[in-house]
């Protein structure tokens, strides 16, 4: 049990991954991604399509390995970005453009990889370890092209262009800057665009701390901030795909977030469709608009003495 183990750790050393990669947890992540139980041989390994859990069950089913939920994350971040990045596995060959937070997210060992890895342990090694090596960097470069290719292209002003990874969320987004900017704030400017692959897409920190806005923590940023020159409004915007609008709590926190802020504060929150926006119509705080992006031309406002504005909190 423990050889496979052992020559899947000395592999990884030879494949170049840094000694962060080198240990117990990446080799047994190769060995599922090889589906390499104890036993088999190298030459009998294979490319199953795989995600993080089934990774992890995987190697407390054959090899004993118990892993917490909640190292989950480790095995993402700290073995299988670096196995992609390497070359060594693909992430989503099924499906390139699957959101980056999909829990149907999945890897697969590359199949020059796989080629070099069944030859593990025979004369042909070293000749092929040497030609993979060769080979990597065009590999990375190539797979890195791909990746981008399945990223949304997003305009921010005339001539441009932010990405945003794949999926409804980004899609939402889109939307936000693309459809509902122009109509309710035009001439806005894009201050910050959160995307789910690498938490922002862009972040004028800048302009922010122009207008007296300091932030030190990315994650309670709304999905969206729009500064409405021409009114010197900061528009603050939730995208709600499968998480909460502005409601009571997320408000205090945003009000909190931006209480420095020289420009009014405006609250939205953004909804692909009614369908969705139904289901948390009893949730969004009051003095906040909504917008549906099915319906562009329209903005939902609840409650208060004008359509679309700050309100004064002092």
């Amino acid at each position: 049990m423990n050889d496979h183990i052992e020559a899947a750790q000395q592999i990884i050393v030879s494949l170049g991954l840094p000694q962060a990669q080198q240990n117990e947890r990446s080799a047994l992540c190769l060995l599922a991604l090889l589906n390499l139980t104890p036993g088999k041989a190298w030459a009998d390994a294979e490319n199953p399509l795989v995600g993080i859990t089934p990774i992890m069950d995987w190697a407390r089913e054959h090899y004993s390995k118990e892993y917490a939920p909640n190292t989950r994350e480790t095995v993402r971040r700290q073995t299988m970005h670096q196995f992609c990045d390497a070359g060594v596995a693909r992430y989503n060959p099924d499906q390139p453009d699957r959101p980056v937070n999909s829990p149907k997210a999945v890897y697969q060992i590359e199949p020059a990889a796989l080629a070099l890895l069944r030859t593990y342990g025979t004369p042909a090694w070293h000749d092929n370890l040497a030609t993979w090596l060769a080979q990597r960097e065009t590999l990375v470069a190539r797979y890195a092209k791909e990746r981008e290719q399945s990223r949304i292209p997003v305009e921010i002003a005339l001539s441009q262009h932010i990405t945003l990874s794949p999926g409804e969320h980004s899609e939402l987004i889109r939307a936000i800057i693309e459809d509902f900017a122009p109509r309710f704030a035009p001439g806005s400017v894009l201050v910050y665009a959160g995307d789910t692959g690498d938490k922002w897409g862009c972040f004028d920190t800048a302009l922010l701390a122009e207008l007296g806005v300091s932030v030190d923590s990315h994650g309670k940023m709304p999905d969206v901030v729009l500064h409405y020159t021409a009114r010197n409004w900061l528009l603050l915007v939730e995208s709600v795909t499968s998480h909460g609008p502005v409601d009571g709590k997320r408000h205090a926190e945003l009000a909190k977030l931006f209480a420095d802020s020289t420009a009014g504060l405006v609250y939205v929150t953004a909804f692909p469709n009614r369908t969705i926006m139904s289901r948390y119509l009893g949730k969004i705080a009051w003095e906040t608009e909504v917008w549906v992006a099915d319906a562009p031309s329209h903005l939902i406002h609840f409650n208060g003495s004008r359509f679309l504005g700050p309100y004064s909190t002092k």
